[in-house]
């Protein structure tokens, strides 16, 4: 992490915990908000407008919550109005880093090697790890916002005119509702398998474990009885927040974060679910299924050797094992059953 700015050791997964030895999240150390005409948002301070070509959005691909503010951005239209650079899925020893992988690219607008140089240039002094998400104002060279909840919902109202007026992902005849369920989802499922895969003792991982599957069962039988998305018909923020940690269950959380008691396939309407929201024009292109296994299983602490798993396939998803294996060509016992 950055200490006073300085980058001070290898990167970390796990950076504190709690007293039973669970994971804790760090808080998004930038908070303010696009508004329409510039004024201030619920956090924060005032002076960032909404205007086209205006803000920069640093995002991983591998990262979930990366990819709710890459939905939000795609549904409300703002891709003509929000520039993005997209970092290699790898985590480095300096965390996340700029380069030519595929479907990413350098730095062009600030010249930064590691996003934590991002941070840096908004803030010399900065203390607190380098995430991703990073809203960019490319007028004042600072960040906004680094908290993903918040930039999803400046994508939707935020923008004004600039957006498009036909989806709204968090309507107000349901935000009461969408801010319940969020504060449920959020620390059994989003971080819930975080707190699974990082927790240091038995007691915190079961915990978190336990929590998983608690919600998971839940949200089966509620999308049982609705559907076809968490609010009927309107697809909404809560919808992205659930959907991203589902696309990652079984090729991620399911194995590396011993989420291992049931896999998403499990679950036939969670799995239809998953479907129905890959479905939405505009979701699919923003999930990267071999950035994801490869960031992940990039982690040292969790995965020391750095295999990469070819499997498994995910229904509706190009399907990488297979088209990994056509790749490589006959199976070993069709070469005399020597593996190469």
């Amino acid at each position: 992490m950055l200490l006073n700015g300085k980058w001070t050791q290898d990167w970390q997964p796990v950076q504190a915990t709690d007293a039973k030895g669970g994971f804790v999240r760090q808080v998004s150390g930038f908070r303010s908000w696009v508004t329409p005409d510039g004024g201030a948002g619920p956090t924060g301070e005032a002076g960032f407008k909404a205007e086209a070509g205006r803000y920069h959005l640093y995002v991983a691909l591998i990262c979930p919550w990366a990819s709710r503010t890459l939905i939000a951005r795609k549904l409300k239209g703002l891709e003509d109005v929000v520039s993005v650079s997209v970092v290699e899925p790898a985590l480095t020893d300096q965390g996340w880093r700029f380069g030519d992988d595929p479907g990413t690219g350098p730095d062009l607008l600030n010249g930064a090697t590691y996003l934590h140089e991002i941070y840096t240039k908004a803030d010399p002094d900065y203390t607190g790890r380098a995430t991703v998400p990073v809203l960019w104002d490319k007028t004042r060279g600072t960040i906004v916002n680094n908290e993903s909840a918040e930039i999803v919902r400046m994508f939707n109202a935020g923008f004004g005119e600039l957006a498009r007026a036909d989806i709204d992902l968090c309507p107000a005849d349901l935000r009461a509702g969408i801010d319940a369920l969020n504060k449920r989802i959020y620390p059994r499922l989003n971080n819930g398998v975080y707190r699974a895969g990082f927790a240091t003792t038995q007691l915190a991982y079961e915990e978190a474990f336990r929590d998983v599957f608690g919600m998971l069962d839940e949200l089966e039988a509620w999308l049982a009885g609705t559907g076809p998305f968490l609010f009927g018909d309107r697809f909404t923020e809560t919808d992205i927040r659930l959907f991203v940690t589902l696309v990652r269950f079984d090729v991620a959380y399911y194995g590396l974060f011993k989420c291992n008691l049931r896999r998403l396939a499990d679950y036939p309407s969670l799995s239809a679910y998953l479907l129905r929201v890959l479905d939405v024009p505009g979701v699919r292109e923003t999930v990267n299924i071999d950035h994801i296994k490869r960031g992940y299983y990039s982690i040292k602490a969790l995965n020391p050797t750095g295999i990469v798993p070819l499997g498994p396939d995910v229904p509706g998803l190009d399907p990488v094992a297979r088209r990994l294996a056509e790749a490589a060509g006959p199976p070993a016992q069709a070469r005399g059953g020597q593996y190469r």
